[in-house]
């Protein structure tokens, strides 16, 4: 079941990209998935570079295809 929904989300993000460019556009939470390797991290990483901060415990579950693994960010209120 949750590697349909990944596969959707995938799907979509795929279909409809968001780009961010000012604080303006950037949404107020997000959640990223995505396979438990070194480009996971990074899209994390990014985020914080981009002023998100954690919100709550990053999330994993496994998979036929692997590990997925799940964490949101937020914008702190200013």
């Amino acid at each position: 079941m949750i590697s349909l929904l990944i596969s959707a989300r995938r799907s979509m993000s795929e279909a409809y990209p968001v780009a961010m460019t000012t604080a303006d556009d950037r949404l107020r939470y997000r959640l990223l998935t995505g396979p438990d390797e070194r480009s996971f991290c990074e899209r994390i990483s990014a985020a914080l570079d981009e002023g998100y901060v954690l919100y709550g415990s990053p999330s994993i579950t496994h998979t036929p295809d692997g590990v997925i693994a799940a964490q949101a960010v937020v914008l702190p209120d200013i």
